[in-house]
């Protein structure tokens, strides 16, 4: 079977995936709670005759198409969650549900892949192997992809592709890059304990918004002054959280952020020195500080000889194919290129708004491109895998 067999996505299945997208727009549910979004992809699976994979998640579902030949597994991913954001996009399919919305176009996600996997349903005969469908649950809180892992559905797998939509790229341009794509992302927390006064007489306490003022300035010389010029990383504190009243100097304050990095050396760098500037500059005004670290993905890094192969698919697909500029917003698609070889790309949907803005929608025309293109790099990696050595991880 040739990529160039399939042809530009009928305008029958290209508006069930317009109307698939609107549904789970209407209806978006948090991070561990994809209860009723499961069982409507279930619905769409079972529907088009997709089977179900048996692997046990509480929320999500795995889905296969293929194996009726020998050949290798290989899988595509999509998330499924949405965020607690109130949305302000006025569309008629806006969502439905109170503070939650698809603010980051997981709903797109799922539909194009859903797309992805009719579409190779049809050819199933004559796929060389198996694909395996992962519609993630919890990408949000960067948990979902480990649920994944603990359940085996990376077993056997030779290779992993997924996507984010990207709103400023235009409908019908992809970014694919080897190496580093985007960042990964970790939160911390610093308490800073002194000792609570009235504020008329600062000298009877230790002022710990005084010491967490100094750290969070400190704090940025950790990039400018450790971090060589060719790599990068971005340290941001996002919350200060201290006292009650106007007057009075509390005894706590509390600073949260966060680290973006792109290489994992740079990354327990800027970790081991964060937390040495802490304690140097709580020590150094009488207070004491903790740190505490809520780790998140590592950086998703792209292996080059699938990049390679996701860039040929793109070029049969129509698209015009650019190298984008890595983010360093985090994804947990990381975790998954820790265990095999993967790669994630940008999707462009001409979107309004950045992600996570109350305003944010995507370009529906995106949707028919986004399934053709996965289903042709479907085909191809199977093509690819099965004359090839195992690959290995390349991080």
């Amino acid at each position: 079977m040739s990529a160039t067999t399939f042809q530009q996505t009928s305008s029958d299945l290209a508006q069930k995936l317009v109307n698939i997208r609107r549904h789970l727009h209407q209806h978006p549910e948090l991070s561990h709670e994809e209860i009723q979004t499961t069982a409507a992809i279930h619905g769409w699976l079972t529907e088009a005759g997709i089977r179900i994979a048996d692997f046990q998640l509480k929320t999500g579902l795995i889905a296969e198409v293929g194996g009726l030949q020998k050949g290798p597994i290989i899988a595509i991913r999509a998330d499924i969650d949405a965020l607690p954001i109130q949305e302000a996009t006025g569309l008629p399919y806006a969502s439905q549900v109170a503070g939650k919305m698809h603010a980051c176009g997981h709903d797109f996600h799922t539909a194009a892949v859903l797309g992805a996997a009719i579409l190779l349903k049809q050819r199933e005969n004559e796929l060389k192997g198996t694909v395996r469908f992962i519609f993630q649950p919890a990408e949000e809180k960067a948990q979902g992809a480990e649920q994944v892992i603990s359940s085996g559905a990376l077993e056997g797998v030779r290779a992993i592709y997924g996507m984010h939509n990207k709103p400023d790229l235009p409908v019908g341009t992809i970014g694919v890059k080897d190496g580093p794509l985007m960042a990964a992302a970790d939160g911390f927390v610093i308490e800073v304990e002194g000792l609570g006064t009235h504020a008329a007489v600062p000298e009877a306490g230790i002022d710990p918004i005084v010491t967490g003022a100094h750290i969070i300035t400190a704090l940025q010389s950790i990039v400018s002054r450790n971090i060589s010029s060719l790599h990068s990383a971005v340290i941001s504190v996002t919350r200060i959280h201290s006292g009650t009243a106007w007057n009075v100097i509390p005894d706590k304050a509390i600073l949260d952020g966060t680290l973006r990095t792109f290489d994992e050396n740079v990354r327990t760098l800027v970790i081991e020195r964060l937390e040495q500037v802490v304690h140097g500059v709580a020590a150094a005004y009488g207070t004491k500080a903790a740190v505490r670290w809520i780790k998140g993905p590592p950086s998703v890094f792209n292996d080059k000889q699938l990049a390679l192969l996701a860039k040929e698919a793109a070029e049969q697909a129509g698209l015009n194919v650019i190298t984008p500029v890595p983010t360093p917003a985090g994804e947990d698609f990381a975790f998954y290129q820790k265990k095999i070889p993967g790669v994630f790309v940008f999707m462009g949907t001409s979107g309004p708004q950045e992600w996570h803005h109350p305003a944010f929608d995507i370009d529906e025309q995106a949707l028919p491109i986004s399934a053709r293109y996965f289903a042709i790099l479907a085909q191809k990696a199977l093509e690819d895998l099965s004359s090839d050595e195992p690959l290995e991880v390349s991080i």
